[in-house]
C-alpha cells in the first residue's frame, strides 16, 4: 500500500527557516535518498565515507579499532584499510541511501565536502569532517552539530534558493518540496522489496516501472518464475501471467503483489494497449476479491481521515467531476432523457464477463443478460438503458449481449455516449461490480450493487450482493474517496513521467496529455474493430 498525498506543509512564518532542518531530516530526503539498501553487519560500526585514498588512510589514522568494531567503508576506498592492524571493515556501495548508512552506524567519518556528512549530524550522530568543503565547519562545532547541521540547510539549500514544482513549475516552497521528495520516498521506500515483477504486457512496462521503482537499476520485469528465487516478492499482473504461475506462487515460498489499472487510468482502453498512467499495488490481497481483505478494504475499515484528507478528498472529487473525467475517457455532454423528464431513468452498465471482478466479485450475477434480467424485475417502470462495456464493444472481451436480447428488458442500447455523461443524466445505476458504480457514487446518484464491489457495504448503496461481515463501518462519500483515490493508487504524470499526486493526472488527461504507442494502440482498434463485425455478422442485431 502506498499513498501520495501531498499533505499540509509547516506554517511558512519568521521563525519557519529554522524548522527547516528538522523537516529535511523528518522526511529523510537529503542526499541520494533513493539509493540502494545494502545488507549490512549486525554490530557497531564506523562510517568511513572519504573522497580519496589519502583521505581514507587519515581517517584510519584518527580512529583505533575498538573492540567487537566494525568499519563501513565507501566502495574504491578500502584499499587504505587493508594494512589497518586489528581493522575490520565491510564495503558500502557507493550508491547507498546515506540515511540508511547512518541509521546503521554509532559515527561517521566523511570528506567535508559530501552531503552524508550534514546527513549524519541532522541525525544527531557524531560526525568528523575531514578537508575543506561546505560542512567544514562540523567538525569544530562547539554548539551542538545537530543545531549546526540545520543552519547550514537554511543557508546551503534553504534561503535565496527559488524552487519550482516539477509538474506545473509554479513557484514551490522549500517545505513543499521536501513534503513532495518526502513523497516519492516513501513511494521508494515502498518498493524496495519488490523483487520482480511477472504479467506485465512490453506496453504496460514503461510506466509501470516508474511506479515500482525501488532505486535498482536493473530491470523488474520477468518472463517466469523460475527466474526468481525463492523468498523473492513478486509484483503480479495476474489476469496476464504465464501459465503455470499461480500454481508457482502456491507451492513455493513467494509473496505476492497484486498489480492492477488504477481507478484513474487513462485517456484509452487497456485493451486497445494504452499505457496505465495509475497502478495499485495491494500486499493483502485484491481489491475487487471480497473473500480476503484487500488494501483498499483495510484503508476503508480502518483509516482515520482527519480534516485535511477529507478536504483534499472532496477537492479532488470536484476536480474530476468539472473534467468529467471516467476510468478511461473524458466527457461532459448534456444529454436528454430518453424517456421524458418525468419517468425514472435507470443505467445498467456491461461487464466483462470473464473478469476476474465479475468472477470473483459477481455474486449470484455473473453475465450481461442476467444483470439485465434482475435490472427489469427490480424497476418495472423505469426506463432502462444499457452501457456495453467498452472493452466488449471494441471487440476484445467477452460479454456481448445481441441487440435483440438486450431490448427484451432495455428501452435502449446506448454506444456512443461517454459513461460520465449517462451517470449525469439517469437516476440511478445498477452495477454487478463495475467501476461506474464509484463514479456515480462521486455524482450523488443512488446505485445498486448485484454483486460485491470494493464500495458495496459502507452504507453508501443498496446491496444485493454477499457483502463480507467484517466491511461494518459506514462512511461518508469523501472518506470513500480518501482512501480509493488518495490513498491506495500511485499515479503518473504523463509529460514528466514522475509519480505524482491524483489531481495533477486529472488535470494532464483534461488538457488531452496522455501515454501511449499509436501504432500499437491503432492496430488493436483495428484488430478489435474486425473482431466486433465478426460479432454482428453472427447475429448481434
Amino acid at each position: 500500500m502506498k499513498s501520495f498525498v501531498i499533505r499540509k506543509t509547516e506554517e511558512e512564518g519568521p521563525c519557519a527557516a529554522q524548522g527547516w532542518g528538522a523537516l529535511v531530516a523528518k522526511h529523510r530526503v537529503g542526499g541520494r535518498y533513493w539509493g540502494s539498501w545494502p545488507e549490512l553487519p549486525d554490530t557497531a560500526a564506523v562510517l568511513f565515507w572519504p573522497s580519496s585514498i589519502e583521505q581514507a588512510q587519515e581517517m584510519a589514522a584518527a580512529n583505533t579499532p575498538q573492540d567487537n568494531d566494525l568499519w563501513l567503508i565507501r566502495s574504491g576506498y578500502e584499499i587504505a584499510l587493508q594494512d589497518v592492524p586489528s581493522a575490520r571493515y565491510h564495503v558500502v556501495p557507493e550508491e547507498s541511501d546515506p540515511w540508511f548508512l547512518v541509521d546503521h552506524c554509532r559515527s561517521v567519518l566523511a570528506d567535508a565536502d559530501e552531503e552524508i556528512a550534514l546527513v549524519s549530524a541532522l541525525c544527531g550522530k557524531p560526525t568528523a569532517c575531514f578537508g575543506n568543503g561546505r560542512f567544514a565547519e562540523l567538525d569544530a562545532a562547539t554548539a551542538p552539530q545537530k543545531d549546526l547541521a540545520a543552519d547550514i540547510v537554511e543557508r546551503e539549500f534553504g534561503r535565496g534558493i527559488n524552487y519550482l514544482c516539477p509538474f506545473t513549475g509554479a513557484p514551490l516552497s522549500f517545505p513543499a518540496l521536501i513534503t513532495l521528495l518526502s513523497e516519492w520516498r516513501t513511494l521508494i521506500d515502498a518498493n524496495r522489496s519488490i523483487d520482480a515483477a511477472i504479467g506485465f504486457a512490453f506496453w504496460k512496462q514503461e510506466t509501470t516501472a516508474a511506479l515500482l521503482w525501488g532505486g535498482r537499476n536493473a530491470s523488474l520485469f520477468v518472463n517466469s518464475l523460475d527466474e526468481v528465487p525463492d523468498g523473492a516478492v513478486v509484483a503480479s499482473w495476474s489476469s496476464r501471467v504465464p501459465r503455470g504461475t499461480d500454481d508457482a506462487f502456491a507451492s513455493r515460498p513467494l509473496t505476492r503483489v497484486e498489480v492492477e489499472d488504477g481507478f484513474i487510468r487513462s485517456a484509452g482502453l487497456g485493451a486497445d494497449c494504452v499505457p496505465p498512467l495509475s497502478i495499485i499495488a495491494d500486499r493483502r490481497g485484491i481489491y475487487f476479491d471480497p473473500a480476503t481483505e484487500s488494501d483498499l478494504e483495510h484503508l476503508l475499515q480502518t483509516y482515520v481521515f482527519d480534516d485535511d484528507i477529507l478536504q483534499q478528498a472532496r477537492l479532488l472529487r470536484e476536480q474530476v467531476l468539472r473534467a468529467g473525467i471516467s476510468k478511461y475517457s473524458m466527457g461532459q455532454a448534456k444529454l436528454e432523457r430518453p424517456g421524458g423528464v418525468a419517468r425514472r431513468h435507470v443505467l445498467v452498465t456491461g461487464q466483462v464477463e470473464d473478469d476476474r471482478s465479475v468472477l470473483r466479485g459477481g455474486g449470484a450475477v455473473q453475465s450481461n443478460i442476467d444483470l439485465l434480467k434482475a435490472v427489469r424485475q427490480r424497476e418495472p417502470e423505469a426506463f432502462i438503458v444499457y452501457k456495453p462495456h467498452p472493452d466488449v464493444e471494441a471487440g476484445h472481451r467477452k460479454g456481448i449481449v445481441p441487440d435483440r436480447k438486450a431490448y427484451e428488458f432495455a428501452d435502449r442500447i446506448e454506444r456512443q455516449a461517454d459513461i460520465t455523461s449517462l451517470i449525469d443524466m439517469v437516476d440511478a445505476l445498477h452495477v454487478i461490480t463495475s467501476l461506474a458504480g464509484f463514479e456515480a457514487l462521486l455524482r450523488g446518484k443512488t446505485v445498486t450493487t448485484h454483486g460485491v464491489p470494493f464500495y458495496a457495504g459502507w452504507g453508501l448503496t443498496e446491496d444485493l450482493g454477499p457483502v463480507p461481515a467484517r466491511r461494518s463501518r459506514r462512511l461518508s462519500r469523501d472518506e470513500l474517496v480518501a482512501a480509493t483515490l488518495l490513498l491506495y493508487p500511485r499515479y503518473l504524470d504523463p509529460v514528466t513521467r514522475l509519480p505524482c499526486p491524483p489531481d495533477i493526472l486529472v488535470k494532464r488527461l483534461a488538457e488531452g496529455a496522455t501515454a501511449q504507442n499509436s501504432l500499437l494502440v491503432s492496430a488493436r482498434k483495428l484488430q478489435g474493430l474486425l473482431h466486433g463485425k465478426l460479432s454482428w455478422l453472427k447475429g448481434r442485431v
